[in-house]
């Protein structure tokens, strides 16, 4: 049975670093709140189709299927026995002294918590490509929910381009669906590739998997490549140009380009919880600073890729290590964690040889002309920013006021890292000098509608 006394524990977020926390936390006979935008928990990786979905875990989760129907098992059963409340299709738009106003199908309500354990994820780290503005260019993420969701491609020929284990990913995913491929192009070198190779051993069955899927591309795959250019007409996407590692020029005709280099942690939520952040060197981009239970301070925990971009392995694994400090904290008995830890060394070892051999392309983003948008939410272009780098002195704030970049409906997550980049360049400093773009509630776009109830 549950302690009905207990703290009141409010997770957000339900794939495997959430799912994690919240049954180390009900095997320690708590009760904890589940908040997640998905209809079923499993998150992005993970992520379910509609009941009556004819694809198999097989198909949509390949060599991950096991785990995938492990966590969806584990928290379904652990819902319908009533050991956690599961607030389904429900999204938290802000974070303020221990309250959190939460938008779902009835309107916006007001849920207060004692310990906050957020597992927010990461989403596509983009960066601009001219053109990218167009219709029928989406990031490799969308094209992997629509897949995965609704076992559809977005395009009836597909160009993928950007670098890490993502882009490989969903081209043979999508392979596998029998989508038109016309092409996988990474920026990375293969001899910048193979940089990463020593810490890449750390797990070498996940390597190996990683370059069997990179077969699977044949010769559609292309290392060291230069984008030039997204070309579009009226009716959106038309053709990639780009040139290969040789310089030799290139014009892939298609109707939709995927896009993105790796990841950037989901962390609008962390930072109007108060979290600090520091800028990581590894992965160029401010992350939240924790220990490495996953502590922020003020009761504030943080799992998965919203703070360490590991993987869903890591993420299950900091989802039991931030259940266990709050068990600690909390002055409850509470499970070793000594094997966790030394998983998560190795899992970050990994990492840095992702980071090392796919990394984000900044000599390209510093390069991008003028005319180029660089925020597609506000249409600020490149010129724009550098601009706004000449008047705001090189603090990104005010160059998001004063050029409206990462001030649409996306709040920067799409923009963000590339203007910093290019007001750093436009400064003559490095970017963890810019600064990052404050957070401000709400972090979705919310119906004005829905505020009207309230409570």
């Amino acid at each position: 049975m549950s302690d009905t006394s207990s703290p009141k524990i409010v997770i957000i977020g339900a794939g495997p670093a959430g799912i994690r926390a919240a049954a180390t936390l009900v095997e320690a006979g708590l009760h904890p709140v589940v908040i997640d935008e998905g209809h079923r928990a499993g998150g992005q990786i993970y992520r379910r189709p509609p009941a009556g979905f004819v694809r198999t875990p097989e198909h949509l989760y390949g060599s991950e299927a096991a785990k995938a129907r492990a966590l969806h098992a584990l928290f379904d059963r652990l819902a319908e026995e009533g050991r956690l409340t599961h607030c389904a299709r429900s999204s938290v738009i802000a974070a303020h002294e221990g309250r959190l106003h939460v938008l779902g199908e009835g309107g916006v309500q007001v849920i207060g918590y004692d310990r906050l354990i957020l597992a927010t994820g990461a989403s596509d780290r983009v960066a601009p490509v001219p053109g990218w503005q167009n219709a029928g260019v989406y990031s490799l993420g969308a094209a992997q929910i629509a897949l995965k969701a609704q076992g559809v491609a977005l395009g009836r020929r597909i160009v993928l381009i950007g670098s890490g284990p993502l882009l490989t990913l969903v081209g043979a995913q999508l392979l596998r669906a029998a989508a038109d491929v016309a092409a996988v192009l990474d920026t990375s070198p293969w001899r910048r590739q193979m940089r990463g190779f020593r810490e890449l051993a750390a797990r070498p069955i996940v390597a190996l998997r990683g370059l069997a899927l990179r077969a699977r591309l044949g010769d559609r795959y292309q290392a060291g490549v230069t984008l030039e250019r997204i070309e579009a007409d009226a009716s959106g996407v038309t053709a990639m140009r780009w040139r290969d590692a040789s310089g030799g020029q290139h014009l892939t005709p298609c109707d939709m380009v995927g896009m993105g280099w790796h990841l950037r942690a989901e962390t609008h939520l962390a930072d109007l919880a108060g979290c600090a952040f520091i800028y990581d060197e590894q992965w160029q981009q401010w992350l939240p600073k924790t220990d490495d239970m996953g502590r922020a301070g003020n009761g504030v925990y943080l799992v998965g890729d919203g703070v360490r971009l590991l993987g869903a392995d890591g993420a299950e694994i900091a989802g039991r290590l931030a259940a266990t400090a709050c068990l600690s904290d909390l002055g409850r008995p509470a499970p070793s964690v000594d094997a966790d830890l030394r998983k998560l060394a190795r899992l970050q070892r990994f990492a840095r040889g992702l980071a090392r051999a796919f990394p984000w392309p900044s000599e390209m983003v510093r390069a991008l002309p003028d005319d180029a948008i660089v925020c597609r939410c506000e249409n600020v272009s490149a010129g724009a920013v550098r601009e706004g780098a000449d008047l705001g002195g090189g603090d990104a704030n005010r160059v998001k006021s004063l050029s409206r970049a990462g001030m649409g409906r996306c709040q920067g997550r799409y923009c963000q890292l590339a203007a910093v980049e290019l007001v750093a360049a436009q400064a003559g400093c490095a970017p963890n000098t810019v600064g990052r773009f404050r957070g401000q509630a709400p972090v979705r776009p919310v119906p004005i509608g829905a505020f009207l109830g309230e409570g």
